[in-house]
């Protein structure tokens, strides 16, 4: 793998981004557990950025929708920036873009398979959009966003309505009860829980999902079980 800079200086020029401050792209890649191992230097992790991220995240999704739907009421907008601004949707657009291979890890976490898990990607999308916002500001967030998130959004008509309620309506018209959703596993200390939810059709799995709540794991259950059927004959399943 080759060395956090580097790999960094590649993902901004992908980006097409140039950060006046690179330290600050420095930071946002920078997970805890690698801070942990480095004791006596003065590193900064990325989890004050992911705070600030956000909160710009949140208003930025917000002033989106509130332009691009001026016919929505407030609750549905809220709906509508809920599904977007979820561990499930961060760590979609986080994977799209490669931020798990940039990551700057502890040896541990490295071991346990943290390049991939859901919660990290979440978080260094968040604490990546509170970086370019310090160094940018929020025009060059909008920018990244347009092309990097709200491009691949649903059209209106499905844009409102979250995953389960898509699968729902998907498997009834293919002639199955509404799926049932149970969860398999429970991990992580009490302030920061983990759930790993799985989706049933007619009594069988189809797609699992994990997330911060048992809502967020829901919803990307759902996101994943509605991409198997299309790739699936469920006729054997009545």
């Amino acid at each position: 793998m080759l060395p956090l800079r580097e790999t960094l200086q590649r993902l901004a020029m992908r980006l097409d981004l140039d950060f006046r401050n690179p330290a600050l792209l420095d930071q946002a890649f920078t997970h805890t557990s690698y801070v942990n191992e480095q004791r006596g230097k003065s590193i900064e992790d990325n989890e004050r950025l992911e705070f600030l991220g956000d909160a710009v995240l949140q208003l930025v999704v917000s002033e989106y929708l509130f332009r691009r739907f001026p016919e929505l009421a407030e609750g549905e907008l809220t709906r509508m920036r809920s599904a977007i601004v979820c561990e499930p949707s961060l760590v979609r657009f986080a994977e799209a873009l490669g931020f798990g291979d940039a990551v700057l890890l502890g040896k541990g976490e490295e071991r346990t398979g943290g390049r991939t898990r859901p919660s990290l990607l979440a978080d260094v999308f968040e604490a990546f959009v509170g970086a370019l916002y310090l160094d940018q500001g929020l025009d060059a967030v909008r920018a990244f966003l347009e092309r990097n998130l709200f491009a691949h959004l649903p059209e209106k008509g499905q844009a409102d309505k979250d995953f389960k309620t898509r699968l729902q309506e998907k498997v009834q018209t293919l002639g199955f009860a509404a799926p049932e959703y149970r969860v398999v596993e429970e991990r992580g200390p009490s302030h920061d829980r983990h759930f790993v939810v799985e989706v049933l059709i007619a009594g069988r799995a189809a797609g699992r999902g994990s997330g911060r709540s048992k809502k967020e794991a829901e919803q990307q259950a759902a996101e994943r079980t509605l991409k198997m059927i299309e790739t699936t004959d469920l006729s054997e399943w009545r």
